[in-house]
């Protein structure tokens, strides 16, 4: 998650396991935290719960009932944190459930390989 091109590699495989939205839920919630213009925040929040938490939305992410009576509150005066919760739980699902799977699959193996023959021409 830290570099950009494990996100993409990550993200990929996502996509596999129809579970991208998971990923771009993530970013979009770090892309919020960088925010400081109020309006800024609130139309980017007001994407982020259109885009991920409605439920009519196709990208929803998987939320417990907590967490989504924690967003409706604070959508109420959206800030760079409206969200926080909920990305925690989305990034431990990832962490707990795609990542390993990630880890044993051909996506990161070759990410894996493609490193290793950078750091060898270098």
């Amino acid at each position: 998650m830290i570099t950009p091109a494990g996100r993409n590699a990550f993200r990929e495989f996502l996509r596999t396991e129809f579970s991208e939205e998971n990923m771009l839920f993530w970013m979009a919630c770090e892309e919020l935290k960088q925010e400081s213009n109020k309006s800024v925040i609130e139309e980017k929040a007001r994407l982020i719960y259109e885009d991920y938490i409605s439920i009519l939305s196709p990208k929803e992410v998987s939320l417990d009932s907590r967490v989504r009576e924690v967003i409706n509150r604070n959508m109420l005066e959206p800030s760079q944190h409206t969200f926080d919760d909920a990305q925690l739980q989305i990034y431990t699902l990832m962490h707990r459930d795609s990542y390993p799977r990630f880890m044993n699959s051909a996506i990161y193996k070759d990410l894996l390989q493609s490193l290793s023959e950078k750091s060898i021409n270098a």
